[in-house]
C-alpha cells in the first residue's frame, strides 16, 4: 500500500484552475527575438541621384537586366535604355563603357526582338556619340559585329548587316581600320571554303558560292544584301584614302569647284616687311624640305594583316578571292540564266545584283591605283581577268532594264506577264557605264589593236548616250565623262577624239542641266583644253568643237549673272585660264561680250561676289582693245560703290598698264587704249559723277543736302559718308596714275581744260568732287603749269565753300565730321601752292554782303589761316586785304559790345601779321 502511494506521487497530475496561466515548462524554448534596422545613407543617397525612366529604373538596373535569361526582360531593358538616354543624354558620357559593352553583347542574342531593339538603340546612340568618344571601345564593337556576321544562326547573320549599316553611316573611318577581318566575314557570308583536289599540293583554298535553303529570302536576294554592304564598305575605304586619284572627273560633294587658292601679295605691305611670302618648289602646295633623313611611314611598321587593303599583297589576295565569286553571281543573274530568256533585258533584282558586282570591282580597281607601281598592277589585272570579263560581261552589252507591269483588267496586253517597255528610269545606264569604266581601265595605247573590237562597242555606246538627249544625273555624267576621258587617252588622234568631244558638247548644249552636271562638263572641257594646249605647241591641230565651246563661255557668263554665282565663278576661271594663254577665239568672244559683262547696272562685274569681281577685273588686262564706250562703263563701275575701293584701284592700275604711259620698254599693242580715251576715263573717275548726275544736282536747294554761303557762288552737295570715302580712295589712285605720266605740264593742261569745260559754271558741286579736284591740282602742279583765270576763280570759290562747310559743321554730325581732315588738307595745300588762289579767296570775302551770323565764321577762318605755318608768308603778303576785312567787320559791329571772337581776331592779327615775326616755325591750326 505504501509503495503504490509513492509511485502515484511521482506522477501526480497538476490541476489547472480556471483563469490562471499555464506555467512554463522547464524545458521550454524561448522564441522571442528583437530586430534593428540597418541604415546605409551613402548608398541611398547615390540611388537618389541616378535618374530613372518611367518604370523607376535607373541605368544600373537596366544594364543588369541585360544579363537576364528572359528575352522579354532584355527587350524591355533595351527599350528602357533608349527612353532613359533620350531624356537624360548626360548619362551616356558617364556610363559609356558599360552601355557599349552591354549593347554590343546582344548582337548575337538568340531572340530576334532583342536584336532588333539593340539595332534601334545603337542607331540612337550613334547620333549622340562622336567618333573620338567611341574609338577606345570600337574594337569590342567590331569583335561582336564579326561574331554576329560569322554566327551559325541565319537570323543573327541577317541582323548583323543592319548593325553594319549603322556603323558604316556613323563611323566609317573606325570601321575601315579593321578591314582585314571584316572583308573575310563578307566572303564567308556568301560562300564557303572548299579544298580543291587540283590545288592540294599547293595547299591553297578555293571559295564557292553557298546556298542555304533555311533562309527567309532567296540565295540571290541574300547575296544582293551582302554585296550591297560590301560595296558601301569598300566605298568608305576609298573615301578614307586621300591618295586615290580617279582618272575620271570626281563627283562634286561639299565644294562645287575646288581650285588652288592663290597667294595674294600686297607689294606695299611686303616692302615694309609686314607680309611674309613663302615660296614652294615646283609650284606645289607643300614646301619641299631637303634632308638626308627619311621618316618611315607607320604603314610600313604594321603587320601586313593590320594594313588591310592598303597593302598591295592583301589587295591582290582579296581580289583573287572575291572576283571569281562576283563572276559566279553575275552568271546567275545574267540574261542567259533568267527566265524567260529575253535577250539582254534584265529583271529588276538581277539588274541590282549585277550593278553591285560591277560597283565592287570598280572600287577595287580604284584601290589598285593608290599603290606605287600602278602599271604592274594594271598589267596583272589584265592578264588575270580580261578574258573572263570579255566573255561574261561584254557578251550581252549593253544591258537594259525589263519591268514587271501589273495591268488592269481592261488593259489590252493583260495576257502578257512581262511587258517590254522603255523604262523612264535610267538605272541600267549606270550599270553599263560602270562596266565600260572597268573595261577601259584594262586597255592602253599598246593594246589598242587587240582590244579594238570591244573598245568600238564601248565608244559607240558612249557616243550614243551623250547624244540621245536623255536627262542624266551627276553620278551618271561623272562615270560617262570618266570613260570618255579614258577613251581619249587610249586613242589620241583627232579622228577618234573629235567625235567624242562633239558628243559631250551635244550634252553640254542641253537646257536646264542640273548644276552638278554643268560643273562636271565644264571641268571636263577645261581639262581637255589644257591638255590640248600643251600638245598643240608641237602639233598645231586644235579641236573645232573645243574652240566653239570656248567662244561661247563669255556669252554664257553675261547671261548667267547672279542666278548661279558658283557656276559663274567656274566660267570666270576657265575664261581667265584661256585668256592668259592668248586663245584667239575666246579673246574675240570676250571682246564682243565685254560691254555686257562690265555693265555698271546689271553686268556680272557688279552682281557677283568680291572674289569673282577680282577675277573679272583681272580679265580686263587680256582684252584686245579697250574702246571709249567700255572705258566709260568701267569708270561708272569704279564709282557706283558696288566694287570695293581696292578693286577699283586695281582696275585703274590695270588700265594704266595697258596705256602708252606705263613705261614699257617694248612696244605695246597698237590701238589697245587710245590716249584721249584714257584721259577721259581718268577725268570721269576723278569727278565721280556723270554729266547727267551733275545736271540733276543743280535743282537741289536747302539743307540738309546743300551747304551754302553768300560769299561763294559754289554751293556744296553733301554726299553720304560711304560714297565720299569710296570716291576719295579712287581719287588717290587716279592722282597716282596722272602723276606717273611723263609730261606733267601737258597732263595738267588737259585736266585744266576738262575742269573748265565741265565744272566751271556749275552752281552745285558735290563735296567729294570739289575735294578731288583740289587733290589732283596739288598732285600735278609744278612751276611749268599755268592756271587760267577762270580756273583760279573756280578753285577759290571751292576752297571757301569747303572751308565754310567745315567751320559750320556740327560736331555731333558724326557722318560729315569724318570728312574734315581730308577736305581741310586739300584746301590748305592748294592755298599754300597757289598764292593767287589765296588772294582771290580773300578778295571774295566782302563782308558787307553777308548777314551778321556769318561774320564769326569769317573771323574764325582768318584766324586759322594766320595761325597756319604753311600760309604765314602768303598771309603777310596779303596783310592789307586781311586788315581791310577786319576793318569792315569792325564797321558792321560798331556800337555793339565786342564779342570774344572779335577779340581773338584782333589778337591773332597783331601777333602774326602786324609784328611780322620771322622764323617762328610752323604752327598747326586747331579748329
Amino acid at each position: 500500500m505504501t509503495k503504490k502511494r509513492k509511485h502515484q506521487e511521482d506522477f501526480q497530475k497538476v490541476k489547472l484552475k480556471v483563469g490562471k496561466k499555464k506555467p512554463k515548462l522547464e524545458n521550454a524554448t524561448d522564441t522571442t527575438f528583437k530586430t534593428k534596422a540597418i541604415q546605409i545613407p551613402e548608398q541611398l543617397k547615390e540611388d537618389g541621384l541616378l535618374p530613372t525612366q518611367n518604370r523607376k529604373l535607373n541605368i544600373k538596373d537596366l544594364l543588369s537586366q541585360m544579363h537576364h535569361y528572359s528575352p522579354g526582360v532584355k527587350h524591355n531593358a533595351l527599350l528602357g535604355l533608349k527612353d532613359l538616354l533620350s531624356q537624360y543624354p548626360f548619362v551616356i558620357d558617364a556610363h559609356l563603357s558599360n552601355i557599349i559593352s552591354e549593347v554590343a553583347a546582344v548582337f548575337t542574342d538568340k531572340d530576334s526582338g532583342v536584336r532588333g531593339a539593340a539595332v534601334h538603340l545603337l542607331q540612337f546612340l550613334a547620333s549622340k556619340i562622336r567618333a573620338e568618344q567611341i574609338a577606345p571601345f570600337f574594337p569590342l564593337v567590331s569583335a561582336h559585329l564579326s561574331s554576329a556576321m560569322t554566327h551559325i544562326s541565319e537570323g543573327i547573320q541577317e541582323d548583323s548587316l543592319k548593325v553594319l549599316d549603322v556603323l558604316l553611316e556613323a563611323y566609317p573611318a573606325l570601321l575601315t581600320d579593321r578591314s582585314s577581318i571584316l572583308l573575310k566575314n563578307f566572303v564567308e557570308l556568301i560562300s564557303h571554303q572548299q579544298l580543291s583536289k587540283r590545288l592540294k599540293s599547293r595547299e591553297k583554298l578555293s571559295w564557292m558560292l553557298s546556298v542555304n535553303p533555311n533562309r527567309r529570302v532567296t540565295s540571290q536576294q541574300w547575296r544582293l544584301n551582302v554585296l550591297t554592304r560590301l560595296k558601301k564598305f569598300l566605298q568608305a575605304v576609298v573615301d578614307g584614302s586621300s591618295e586615290i586619284e580617279d582618272e575620271g572627273l570626281q563627283e562634286q560633294k561639299d565644294s562645287p569647284h575646288s581650285v588652288r587658292t592663290p597667294i595674294c601679295v600686297s607689294w606695299k605691305v611686303h616692302a615694309n616687311n609686314r607680309q611674309h611670302i613663302q615660296l614652294f618648289e615646283n609650284g606645289g602646295l607643300r614646301p619641299k624640305i631637303n634632308s638626308s633623313f627619311r621618316l618611315r611611314s607607320l604603314a610600313s611598321v604594321m603587320d601586313s594583316a593590320e594594313k588591310g587593303l592598303s597593302s598591295a599583297e592583301n589587295l591582290k589576295g582579296f581580289i583573287e578571292i572575291i572576283v571569281p565569286l562576283l563572276i559566279e553571281c553575275w552568271i546567275e543573274a545574267s540574261p542567259t540564266q533568267s527566265a524567260p530568256i529575253l535577250g539582254n533585258l534584265l529583271e529588276s533584282e538581277s539588274q541590282h545584283l549585277m550593278q553591285q558586282v560591277l560597283s565592287i570591282i570598280h572600287l577595287l580597281w580604284k584601290l589598285t591605283k593608290r599603290h606605287d607601281d600602278t602599271y604592274k598592277m594594271e598589267l596583272w589585272l589584265r592578264m588575270n581577268y580580261l578574258v573572263d570579263f570579255k566573255h561574261h560581261f561584254m557578251r550581252h552589252f549593253p544591258y537594259s532594264l525589263q519591268e514587271t507591269v501589273k495591268h488592269k483588267k481592261k488593259d489590252s496586253c493583260k495576257g502578257n506577264k512581262y511587258c517590254m517597255t522603255s523604262s523612264n528610269s535610267v538605272d541600267h545606264l549606270l550599270l553599263n557605264l560602270t562596266l565600260c569604266d572597268i573595261m577601259v581601265s584594262l586597255a592602253s595605247t599598246s593594246t589598242l589593236q587587240m582590244d579594238s573590237g570591244w573598245l568600238d562597242m564601248i565608244r559607240k555606246f558612249v557616243t550614243d548616250t551623250l547624244q540621245d538627249g536623255s536627262k542624266l544625273n551627276s553620278k551618271q555624267v561623272n562615270r560617262l565623262l570618266g570613260v570618255t576621258w579614258r577613251l581619249m587617252q587610249i586613242q589620241q588622234n583627232k579622228v577618234a577624239t573629235e567625235p567624242l568631244i562633239k558628243a559631250v558638247y551635244t550634252l553640254y548644249q542641253q537646257r536646264n542641266l542640273l548644276f552638278p552636271v554643268r560643273t562636271l562638263l565644264l571641268k571636263f572641257f577645261s581639262r581637255v583644253y589644257q591638255k590640248e594646249d600643251l600638245r598643240t605647241q608641237r602639233i598645231r591641230s586644235r579641236s573645232k568643237v573645243l574652240s566653239r565651246w570656248l567662244a561661247g563661255l563669255p556669252q554664257q557668263l553675261a547671261l548667267l549673272g547672279l542666278r548661279n554665282p558658283e557656276l559663274s565663278n567656274q566660267l570666270i576661271d576657265i575664261i581667265h585660264s584661256a585668256a592668259s594663254r592668248s586663245n584667239k577665239e575666246l579673246l574675240q568672244s570676250l571682246q564682243a561680250t565685254a560691254a555686257r559683262i562690265y555693265d555698271p547696272l546689271d553686268g556680272a562685274l557688279v552682281l557677283l561676289p568680291a572674289e569673282a569681281q577680282r577675277r573679272l577685273v583681272q580679265l580686263v588686262y587680256f582684252l584686245p582693245r579697250l574702246p571709249a564706250a567700255l572705258l566709260a562703263r568701267l569708270s561708272r563701275c569704279c564709282l557706283m560703290g558696288r566694287l570695293s575701293a581696292e578693286l577699283a584701284a586695281t582696275l585703274i592700275g590695270i588700265l594704266h598698264m595697258r596705256s602708252s604711259f606705263a613705261g614699257w620698254k617694248c612696244q605695246v599693242q597698237d590701238n589697245s587704249v587710245n590716249d584721249v580715251d584714257y584721259f577721259s576715263f581718268l577725268f570721269s573717275t576723278l569727278i565721280g559723277f556723270s554729266r547727267e548726275e551733275l545736271t540733276s544736282l543743280q535743282g537741289i536747294r536747302g539743307k540738309p543736302h546743300i551747304s551754302q554761303t553768300q560769299l561763294s557762288p559754289v554751293r556744296l552737295y553733301l554726299t553720304d559718308l560711304d560714297q565720299f570715302l569710296h570716291h576719295w580712295a579712287v581719287t588717290e589712285m587716279v592722282c597716282h596714275s596722272l602723276s606717273t605720266i611723263p609730261s606733267q605740264s601737258q597732263c595738267f593742261d588737259i585736266l585744266q581744260t576738262g575742269i573748265c569745260k565741265y565744272l566751271v559754271g556749275l552752281v552745285v558741286i558735290p563735296d567729294s568732287t570739289a575735294g578731288s579736284v583740289l587733290c589732283a591740282i596739288n598732285k600735278l602742279l609744278d612751276q611749268a603749269c599755268i592756271l587760267s583765270e577762270n580756273l583760279h576763280k573756280f578753285l577759290a570759290s571751292c576752297c571757301y565753300s569747303l572751308l565754310y562747310f567745315l567751320l559750320t559743321l556740327d560736331k555731333e554730325d558724326a557722318e560729315h565730321v569724318q570728312k574734315r581732315d581730308m577736305l581741310w588738307g586739300s584746301c590748305i595745300s592748294a592755298l599754300a601752292l597757289l598764292p593767287r588762289l589765296l588772294r582771290l579767296m580773300l578778295q571774295s570775302l566782302q563782308v558787307s554782303r553777308i548777314c551778321r551770323d556769318e561774320l564769326p565764321v569769317v573771323a574764325q577762318l582768318l584766324r586759322l589761316l594766320m595761325q597756319h605755318g604753311q600760309l604765314r608768308s602768303h598771309m603777310i603778303t596779303n596783310e592789307f586785304l586781311v586788315q581791310q576785312i577786319i576793318k569792315d567787320i569792325m564797321t558792321l559791329k560798331s556800337g555793339e559790345v565786342q564779342e570774344q571772337w572779335l577779340t581773338d581776331l584782333h589778337y591773332c592779327f597783331n601777333i602774326y601779321l602786324a609784328s611780322h615775326p620771322q622764323g617762328s616755325g610752323p604752327i598747326n591750326a586747331v579748329y
